[in-house]
């Protein structure tokens, strides 16, 4: 199988792995750029899941990005695994920017101006937002009033100019991985058929000989 482990890891590893590689941000780059390559797959559909994965990571739907990728995936007949594995453009080196660069642009769409400290608003703006929420769910239960006013702030304050300013460069990205990954993978798969070829006719030839 393709994604299989010799050593089973949790989840908790999983999240430290990702946020801190213990090969190294290179050694994880060229694993993904292996594993994209071998998938069982055309280069067009490998590209396009790639393609779908790199526009989530410009949404503000974190925690979702892997569900909306596979749900892109699936609409635009693109690879699932390869969708997924695109997802991870989008990390904690990338996010401060993307983040940044969607809100601005969504802010200057929707005529609210420039804004300079983008990054500090945004994270704030899902931490109120969490907070909120939470306290909203605790309310369920009898703790505390229930409000959503801090979540309405944040979905019109910082959720809507992300994700508006989010399409633009999600797309323009998504289109350059497509277009520069399909060919990479092409050239790959190509060379790697030969080499089987080759090594089924050195076995046959081995058989062959007395």
């Amino acid at each position: 199988m393709v994604f299989k482990r010799r050593d089973k890891q949790t989840y908790w590893k999983w999240i430290v792995e990702f946020m801190y590689p213990r090969k190294g941000w290179r050694r994880g780059i060229d694993y993904l750029s292996h594993r994209l390559k071998r998938l069982p797959d055309t280069p067009h559909k490998i590209a396009m899941g790639i393609a779908c994965g790199v526009f989530v990571t410009f949404t503000p739907l974190f925690g979702l990005h892997f569900f909306a990728a596979w749900f892109l995936a699936l609409v635009f007949r693109g690879n699932v695994f390869a969708a997924l594995l695109g997802t991870f453009v989008g990390n904690p080196v990338t996010f401060p920017f993307i983040a940044a660069i969607s809100y601005k642009l969504g802010s200057l769409i929707l005529g609210r101006g420039h804004e300079k400290t983008a990054w500090t608003k945004i994270r704030d703006g899902f931490e109120h937002a969490f907070t909120a929420t939470w306290a909203n769910v605790k309310s369920v239960f009898g703790y505390g009033p229930s409000t959503w006013d801090g979540v309405k702030e944040f979905g019109h304050e910082v959720f809507l100019p992300y994700f508006v300013g989010g399409i633009i460069p999600g797309i323009i990205t998504a289109t350059i991985f497509y277009f520069f990954s399909k060919p990479l993978i092409a050239s790959y798969q190509k060379r790697r058929r030969l080499r089987l070829k080759e090594r089924r006719a050195r076995k046959l030839a081995k058989q062959e000989t007395p």
